[in-house]
């Protein structure tokens, strides 16, 4: 435990939704939810104005429809909230050379081996200062955890949500723990809390009374003596930098079980071809290609076709999926298909392109990611989606799209042969809605937006951050003793 809260932890508000009111100016204070619209689908994000309707994330979408129908459902933009990740890992990266991001949206930081902070004043200055920069340069909002370990401050920012910062004074873990439910704690799930509370313990400090031998007998020597030490405020794991990404895949969950061997090829091709070209926006090649085929009674297969050196050729990795498709059994139908590729490096090695079949050549371009299944290839296949099928797929909602006339938009709805669009930009007012065929030749699907701000006068940020360009008021600084 160190002596100084020179820990920092990032966690930015209702990620994905916040980004999505960001850029639709129509959507700004109205509830949002984002993740998969199917009957299949999981809520990823939901905005705090539909949490108030009981939605969050990893509910079933349809349960969500039913508390809160009259809010705005998007499938997720992931270029979008990469691009938006990377300008905050990007200010988070000037303050120490140890950030260790956790996901898209959240990160540790290190205060102490960047210089920036050594005691509580100056680490709730930068602590501030960053909640600012992150406002000015994205529009968004993020809470900032400061403690003296990754437990503490992680606990400290998520007391602070929304837009908040709480510091938590070293040395003051026990008292601020004590009270607090044993969920907080990492590594307790639901499984273990509930076997906690089966014997009598149902908070922190109640962990940190029952002692250490009891709760090693309750939950095992490596379990129970991590969690014994965790509630007595003592954690000494220390900020890892980020490390290269060891994959890159892509998975779809279908809306009904696929049966036809046709269609589960063309979708396992269609994958693949995203994937690759994930692969090639990271810059990246890889050596092993990667099946995940999770069947109708819920059974997941795994395969894998190792190559003789890195590829980042689309052929090449359609076709090494389809042999590894033609090894599994997918009697009684498929649920969910994924494509990966892992070995990454930085170079491809040309030759492989030797190995696709057929006369395909390695400058062929991946199908439409967006064309509906059975477009891309040359086998034939019967197309077994519907037009409803089709038109999601092709116009999925929340995506952008662009007008020849109107300008740039985003798809509201689509069905029955219309797809519905509304026509805004990020720091434009809400747009007006407007209806067009699927197939009007004036529109076209379109990459999202940029979110970015003006950086420019954060060019020597933390030196000086100008007081001026802080956004919106919110929750005062916390330093909770």
């Amino acid at each position: 435990m160190r002596v100084a809260p020179t820990i920092l932890h990032l966690d930015m508000d209702a990620f994905y939704a916040s980004a999505e009111q960001a850029a639709k100016p129509s959507l700004r204070g109205k509830p949002v939810v984002v993740g998969g619209l199917g009957p299949r689908g999981v809520v990823a994000t939901a905005s705090y104005e539909a949490r108030h309707f009981g939605v969050h994330s990893a509910m079933p979408t349809a349960q969500a429809r039913r508390l809160a129908p009259n809010a705005a459902y998007l499938v997720p933009r992931f270029e979008l909230y990469r691009s938006v990740s990377d300008q905050v890992m990007e200010l988070l990266a000037r303050l120490s050379p140890l950030v260790e991001p956790l996901s898209l949206d959240e990160a540790f930081v290190d205060l102490e081996a960047g210089g920036t902070a050594d005691d509580a004043a100056s680490a709730l200055e930068i602590g501030e200062q960053l909640r600012r920069a992150i406002r000015a340069v994205t529009g968004l909002t993020g809470s900032v955890g400061l403690a003296g370990s990754k437990m503490l401050a992680k606990i400290a920012s998520e007391e602070a949500k929304p837009n908040g910062l709480l510091l938590i004074e070293p040395g003051t873990e026990r008292s601020l723990l004590a009270p607090m439910p044993v969920r907080i704690l990492p590594g307790v799930g639901p499984a273990t809390a509930d076997h906690l509370r089966r014997a009598g313990m149902t908070t922190v400090d109640d962990l940190a009374e029952a002692g250490e031998d009891e709760l090693v007998r309750l939950l095992g020597k490596a379990h129970g003596s991590a969690l014994h030490r965790m509630a007595l405020g003592h954690d000494d794991r220390p900020v890892v930098a980020e490390r290269d990404a060891k994959s890159v895949s892509v998975e779809d969950t279908f809306d009904a079980d696929l049966h036809d061997r046709v269609r589960i090829r063309t979708e396992v091709e269609r994958l693949a071809d995203r994937c690759v070209q994930r692969l090639r926006g990271a810059g990246r090649s890889g050596r092993t290609v990667v099946l995940k085929v999770r069947r109708y009674d819920f059974s997941t297969l795994t395969r894998s076709e190792t190559l003789r050196g890195p590829t980042d050729d689309p052929t090449v990795v359609r076709e090494a999926a389809a042999r590894l498709l033609e090894a599994v059994d997918t009697t009684g139908g498929v649920r969910l298909l994924g494509v990966g590729v892992t070995g990454l490096a930085d170079y491809t090695q040309e030759d492989l392109f030797a190995q696709a079949a057929g006369e395909q050549t390695a400058t062929e371009e991946p199908a439409e990611e967006g064309a509906p299944a059975g477009a891309s290839g040359d086998l034939g296949a019967e197309d077994h989606e519907t037009a409803e099928q089709r038109a999601a797929r092709r116009w999925p909602a929340g995506h952008d799209v662009c007008h020849d006339t109107y300008g740039h938009g985003w798809v509201q709805g689509s069905g029955v042969g219309r797809v519905t669009v509304r026509f805004e930009e990020p720091e434009s007012a809400p747009g007006r809605v407007r209806t067009f065929r699927i197939d009007d030749p004036e529109l076209r699907t379109a990459d999202p937006l940029p979110l970015v701000r003006d950086p420019a006068d954060y060019s020597s940020w933390p030196a000086s951050l100008p007081k001026s360009l802080s956004g919106p008021a919110g929750p005062d600084r916390e330093s909770r003793p």
